[in-house]
């Protein structure tokens, strides 16, 4: 597959803050994560209205059947929040199988309606950025409540539940590695295998999948998509990166001293720190890649088209 050229790379959406994590509808409509405490909505004509506010850093949202969505509370007050359509916004989920949460990482709805969350690790603080610790979990919402349905990950990040091949995939960012469970139809985890393995300056963040069973995977740090083939096959399909930049993490990490704002302060000519990617456009072949540190959404044409997520045909209010 032919590799996507940084020059190629345009931007849109303009204004944001943050803007972590995009879902995208077939109408158009775009919905992102916004540091001010709320998410962004852009109409197709660009329009924009934050969707409101208050004391929470989002990182992951999903969209929910009534229109409502779910945040996962990146600050250390953490939780998994829900942000009514009328733009209240209120605490939701506080503790998990008598886990207090703190910082959440993602969430992802699925076709049943269930709830998909995704805790990195139970330490706080800058001593988490590390491969030797494996405290991550994944939690599963639905019709029984919540329970913990996977554990002993290394740095949980995105997840994302295959309902026809009966797996879920997530990334492990500091683990290095892109992992699949077998998924059983009341949302069991079981069989964990590893997919894909990373290296020097890889750290996988946001992962999605496209129409041929290929999985995305954009390393934060060092603003690479890397295209995991059905077979495994890895591919470098984009990247600007900073040679000296990806070096001092690597030193830092095997160090046990690697920060968050290391990460954050990704050098690089166009990309601000990538972080996640959602196939949108009528036919699913605009990539358009959130950040951590950029004001817009990097924009590209997709060599395949992606496969329809779950929101995909919804309408909202």
């Amino acid at each position: 597959m032919t590799p996507i050229s940084l020059d190629a790379v345009d931007f849109t959406a303009r204004d944001l803050s943050r803007p972590e994590c995009v879902l995208a509808l077939r109408n158009g409509t775009l919905f992102v994560s916004d540091k001010r405490g709320g998410i962004t909505r852009i109409a197709p004509d660009g329009a924009q209205v934050l969707l409101g506010q208050g004391p929470v850093v989002p990182n992951g949202i999903a969209l929910l059947r009534d229109g409502s969505f779910a945040i996962a509370n990146l600050s250390d007050s953490g939780g998994v929040w829900r942000l009514a359509p009328d733009g209240t916004l209120r605490q939701e989920i506080d503790s998990i199988a008598g886990r207090r949460l703190g910082s959440v990482n993602f969430v992802r709805t699925d076709r049943q309606g269930r709830l998909w969350i995704c805790v990195s690790t139970l330490r706080p603080g800058e001593d988490q950025y590390r491969t030797d610790i494996a405290d991550g979990f994944i939690a599963l919402r639905d019709e029984r409540g919540i329970r913990v349905v996977a554990e002993g990950l290394c740095w949980t990040n995105e997840c994302l539940p295959d309902e026809d091949a009966g797996c879920l995939y997530v990334n492990e960012t500091f683990g290095r590695r892109l992992t699949r469970f077998s998924m059983d139809a009341d949302g069991t985890l079981s069989d964990r295998v590893t997919v894909a393995t990373f290296g020097h300056g890889d750290y996988p963040d946001g992962l999605t999948q496209d129409a041929e069973g290929g999985l995305w995977v954009v390393s934060v740090g060092s603003n690479r998509l890397i295209r995991v083939a059905p077979d495994g096959t890895r591919q470098v399909m984009l990247e600007d990166s900073d040679a000296a930049h990806l070096e001092a993490l690597e030193q830092s990490l095997q160090a046990k001293r690697l920060t968050r704002p290391m990460i954050h302060e990704a050098r690089s000519k166009r990309l601000r720190n990538i972080s996640s990617l959602a196939f949108s456009g009528p036919d699913l072949r605009t990539g358009l890649m959130g950040s951590l540190a950029g004001d817009a959404l990097a924009r590209f044409a997709a060599p395949v088209a992606g496969k329809p997520p779950v929101q995909w045909d919804w309408s909202t209010p």
